[in-house]
């Protein structure tokens, strides 16, 4: 699982500027500081959605390594359905 979610260091805390949900009590976190004069913000968002992605693509692995696979029929049938294409 990977979550971002943005936050203020001061003061030696980290204050979040927003509630990460579905997260539990004592979850492992990774903290990167950034200069914000050298950021740039899209190349950020960049790397965030690359972050995601792979964390999305192990989730997978994961879960056919554990059995929790199907077809691939099911899965278009799926995809049909919730986004209205015709077979």
């Amino acid at each position: 699982m990977l979550k971002t979610v943005a936050g203020i260091y001061q003061n030696g805390q980290i204050e979040l500027t927003e509630l990460p949900q579905n997260v539990s009590d004592r979850t492992q976190v990774l903290i990167t500081f950034f200069d914000s004069s050298k950021i740039h913000s899209i190349k950020l968002r960049q790397l965030i959605e690359q972050l995601e992605t792979i964390a999305g693509i192990e989730q997978g692995f994961e879960e056919l390594n554990a059995g929790k696979n199907r077809s691939i029929e099911d899965f278009v049938q799926e995809m049909q359905q919730k986004y209205d294409i015709s077979g």
